[in-house]
């Protein structure tokens, strides 16, 4: 067996020299991402298919059906129509996950919890996928195989290994507003019920007219937050591994049906190229001041699966299932799991995976020209299977989901456009500062704890300036406490 050389440039998986591996290609700057980008394409792909059968990420999860009611009219920014008039409801599923452990780790552990929510709505099933943190570690899909590679079981030592996780962040400054939320008292939700739930990315709402607003969504719990401590989840995850899974489980058994309050953060599109940062940067809110979020929405869930594979394991959700009226944004991170999304299901599931009850449309059906393959249930019967064709079926309707956006420039590796305020250190120190002394003391111990088993100087360094950077006391503040543990 040949061992792959360790000097040289990076290459492509076909020999090619990698130009730029930070930046994915887009069209023009601040455009969206380009197909054509080989490195990006390669990376995804060859990520989802790493392990078999399980998901690489959001391996462990739970998840119940509901309702979505809507409480506002929104019809001024979204033609959706299961967005079209106060009252209205709609079948959902949502699932919720752990990101880094496999199928069989413990629920209570330090991780951002996955919130995915599938819409039944008469246009089409909408799947907002989420986490239960408004942001996110990194801001370009290229770097996210990198980023969970860190965080899973190390190739050679078959553990994860502090090393890779601070080498990683300490390299990419622009998690420090992500790894503040993740080691603080939101980092270890108390139950599922007990957190919030964000779509994370910006979004695209476009109405009759045609004008295009960009959105956030935030679900905050009727029930409010309940977290753990590192020592308090240290002893459930050794006592009962499925706390989280069991509680939600019961909870709708006994008729105790938890909600959310959804709400959204609307910005019209012109004011997006003059805001203060970039709004499409996953690792940033907007303020709310800024953008004050509005109520739409009422979540319940009330009904649990009854098979937990068939359901829960088997379904799928792709930030690509976009119904009219809501479509996507030049969000880099979001454009790549446009792709990654569906890729990892076709390759996990089955090219047929949305014919599974769980997936398949419930207010409407499903008219596609798709034949054969894993799982085909033959719902076509003896119609053609193209189009267009003179023997009738389905035509497309000459309406795109989403309003265009204008692109610009050359194509390219392009950075994100720069803004008056694009700083990857700016919200995390906000964030430390908005913390009570108690909180900051919990934050603290937290960070050092975890920082202080890596075993080069350089790397705890490295990591600990960026907390710095982000606010002078919290770096002062972490760095005697690392010192104090390492001794």
């Amino acid at each position: 067996m040949s061992v792959e050389s360790t000097t040289g440039p990076l290459t492509t998986e076909s020999g090619a020299p990698v130009g730029d591996n930070q930046n994915s290609e887009a069209a023009g700057i601040g455009g969206p991402g380009l197909i054509q980008d080989q490195l990006l394409i390669e990376k995804l792909a060859h990520f989802n298919r790493e392990r078999i059968p399980e998901r690489i990420v959001h391996a462990r999860g739970a998840g119940a059906y509901g309702t979505f009611t809507v409480t506002a009219d929104v019809t001024r920014y979204t033609r959706a129509k299961f967005l079209s008039e106060v009252g209205k409801q709609t079948e959902t599923f949502l699932r919720f996950s752990t990101v880094a452990g496999n199928l069989g780790s413990a629920d209570a552990v330090r991780d951002p919890r996955g919130f995915a929510l599938k819409f039944y709505t008469e246009e089409g099933n909408y799947d907002l996928v989420g986490n239960n943190t408004p942001v996110f570690f990194i801001k370009d899909a290229i770097k996210f195989p990198d980023f969970i590679h860190t965080q899973k079981r190390d190739p050679y030592t078959g553990s994860q290994e502090a090393d890779n996780v601070w080498d990683f962040w300490g390299l990419s400054p622009e998690s420090t507003h992500q790894v503040t939320w993740l080691f603080g008292d939101r980092g270890i939700p108390a139950t599922l019920r007990h957190m919030n739930g964000y779509g994370s990315h910006t979004f695209q709402w476009n109405n009759e007219a045609g004008e295009v607003f960009w959105v956030k969504y935030h679900f905050k719990t009727d029930q409010g937050i309940k977290n753990l401590t590192q020592d308090e989840a240290n002893k459930l995850a050794g006592e009962d591994a499925d706390s989280h899974q069991r509680d939600l489980r019961e909870s709708i058994e006994r008729g105790d049906f938890p909600s959310w309050t959804v709400q959204v953060q609307i910005m019209p599109a012109a004011e997006a190229a003059g805001y203060r940062f970039n709004p499409f940067d996953l690792t940033k809110v907007w303020p709310h001041e800024d953008y004050p979020p509005i109520e739409i929405g009422k979540l319940e869930l009330n009904r649990n699966p009854q098979d937990i594979f068939a359901e829960v394991e088997q379904s799928i959700f792709s930030p690509h299932h976009f119904v009219p009226g809501i479509g996507p944004s030049p969000d880099k991170m979001l454009q790549g799991r446009l792709f990654a999304y569906g890729d990892a299901h076709r390759y996990r599931v089955g090219i047929n995976a949305d014919h599974l009850p769980v997936n398949r449309p419930h207010a409407t059906e499903a008219r596609t020209h798709g034949r054969d393959g894993a799982l085909y249930d033959g719902r076509h019967a003896g119609r053609k299977n193209y189009e267009p064709n003179s023997f009738g079926g389905p035509v497309q309707t000459g309406r795109p989901l989403w309003q265009p956006a204008a692109v610009n420039g050359t194509t390219g590796e392009h950075e994100a456009p720069s803004h008056a305020e694009d700083d990857d250190f700016v919200q995390a120190g906000t964030l430390y500062r908005l913390m009570a002394e108690d909180e900051k003391e919990r934050l603290i111990d937290n960070l050092a704890g975890f920082i202080s088993q890596v075993s080069r100087d350089d790397i705890a360094q490295r990591a600990i300036e960026n907390f710095r950077k982000a606010d002078a006391d919290y770096g002062k503040r972490l760095e005697a406490a690392v010192q104090a543990l390492r001794g």
